[in-house]
């Protein structure tokens, strides 16, 4: 009940601290529809003192040495790594997602963390002496200042830990979490606040995303925003941004798909393609959405398609037999239930209805099985990102038409190609215009230290997040010139009164 829901505090300067506001947001188990926390929609003031904290403490922890400043990215990377069970609990409790699935967020969640450990080989800058008689030229890299970082809600471990890299960089850095998903960023501010991290170099608050978010966005002592989320929000966030003079790395959503030639390895490539549609109840960026299948394969793959999914079991994400969770929020399940009305209307052929599951023990959960249409690229369901267990199924005569439908996306995420010929291969990862492609894997999501991005609306800018793109953003190259006239040399071991081996 919500009288006994834990209210959330935001992290404020080493100091957990109440918001004075008198708005909260219900956040609900999405396998009971119980409200196990309050989120604050936290006032501007309460933002006001969370940057000046990040203000602060900057220039102190920018001149802190590297090497000291990545001991507490060890030092978090064991905290997470003893506490992952409680982690993945509160990851499957608020989103919905299976116990499993957030063990395996949380893998990955760490992978972030080492990769800034790897901060002072990743700083380094560069130097070229005599570039012209007696002049050196070299950069370095420098942090800038405050940071905010605005994680979405589908993955509230693994995109919240964005900070490592701008922490381990030397910036402050301040999360607006999802009011969504907020609790499992506070539990890992929490683990974060027993490294002894100085204060101020981290700071949570809660708050709404269009409000807070947007006050955020444009506060004068914010140098940049990294966000993860859907691409209409992200073109704004990155207008707003970069209209204040802000940097900005934008990362929107999706429209992937898998490709299965006739020469497919057909019962790997049905399991590979089950888990990349289903996976974190498809609620990921990554997800495939549209499957395109040669002719010659398609009727095998489809009655194949259809069996293994119809044997996923849809049930709460603590049952370890649970193959889908529920999804996030009764919103999003209503919003989700609309999109396949539309897609009904609209001619698509219903090959699979995952509407009106029950789950037994959970009756007030928000379950949507398996959903899959036959349906054309010029239908609403196969052109939009729904963000839910709905995919559509698509024959395509040969190779060129299924690229062609893929370009003609105005997503440019993901693209996968099932085949074991190279050729096909080749000209796939050539032709696709998107920013990750697969082969024979359905999921191209880059460890930590490869950048992740995408083209067209799926990201704005041109810096990706993770790894090296990472500290481009969080850092600027400083280029000095020099070039010292007092001291000069007129012939070999002569000088101006200055030995030449001093």
């Amino acid at each position: 009940m919500a009288e006994k829901a834990m209210v959330l505090k935001n992290f404020i300067n080493g100091e957990w601290v109440e918001s004075r506001t008198q708005e909260f947001a219900e956040v609900r188990n999405s396998a009971t529809d119980e409200v196990i926390a309050l989120c604050p929609m936290s006032l501007q003031s309460d933002a006001d003192q969370a940057v000046q904290a990040g203000k602060d403490a900057f220039w102190e922890w920018r001149t802190t040495p590297i090497p000291e400043r990545i001991e507490y990215m060890f030092a978090l990377k064991q905290k997470m790594q003893e506490n992952k069970s409680e982690l993945a609990k509160i990851i499957s409790a608020e989103h919905g997602k299976t116990y499993k699935e957030g063990l395996d967020e949380l893998t990955r969640t760490l992978q972030y963390v080492e990769d800034a450990c790897a901060m002072p080989q990743l700083m380094k800058g560069a130097y070229t002496e005599d570039i012209a008689h007696g002049v050196d030229e070299y950069f370095v890299r420098e942090p800038l200042g405050v940071f905010l970082v605005l994680p979405p809600f589908n993955f509230p471990a693994m995109i919240p830990t964005y900070f490592v890299w701008a922490v381990a960089a030397g910036n402050p850095v301040l999360i607006k979490s999802s009011s969504i998903c907020p609790m499992t960023v506070q539990k890992i501010v929490e683990l974060v606040q027993e490294t002894g991290l100085p204060k101020g170099v981290l700071n949570l608050i809660h708050g709404s995303g269009s409000g807070m978010g947007n006050y955020l966005i444009s506060h004068p002592d914010i140098v940049g925003v990294s966000f993860v989320g859907s691409s209409q929000v992200g073109l704004e966030i990155y207008k707003g941004a970069t209209a204040h003079g802000k940097r900005a790395q934008v990362q929107g959503g999706a429209k992937n798909h898998a490709l299965v030639m006739d020469d497919a390895v057909m019962d790997e490539t049905i399991k590979n393609v089950v888990s990349s549609c289903f996976g974190h109840i498809g609620e990921r960026c990554f997800a495939v959405s549209n499957v395109l299948v040669a002719e010659a394969v398609y009727d095998e793959f489809k009655e194949k398609f259809l069996a293994a999914t119809k044997a996923l079991k849809v049930g709460s994400g603590t049952d370890e037999t649970t193959n889908l969770g529920p999804v996030v929020s009764r919103k999003h399940l209503n919003k989700l239930l609309e999109e396949i009305e539309i897609g009904v209307e609209e001619g698509g052929k219903l090959l699979l209805d995952g509407r009106g599951v029950k789950v037994e023990g959970y009756p007030n959960g928000y379950f949507l099985g398996p959903t899959i249409f036959e349906a054309e690229p010029e239908m609403h369901i196969f052109q939009e990102e729904l963000f839910g267990p709905v995919r559509c199924l698509k024959k395509v005569k040969d190779l060129d038409e299924a690229i062609e439908i893929i370009n003609q996306s105005r997503y440019g995420h993901t693209a996968v190609i099932y085949t074991e010929t190279g050729a096909y291969a080749r000209d796939f990862i050539q032709q696709c215009e998107v920013g990750q492609v697969g082969v024979n894997i359905g999921t191209p999501a880059p460890i930590a230290f490869y950048p992740v991005g995408g083209r067209k609306l799926s990201m704005y800018g041109s810096t990706r997040g993770r790894a090296n793109d990472a500290v481009d953003f969080y850092t600027d190259k400083k280029v000095v010139v020099t070039r010292w006239l007092k001291r000069k040399v007129k012939e070999a071991g002569k000088s101006t009164g200055v030995p030449v081996n001093w």
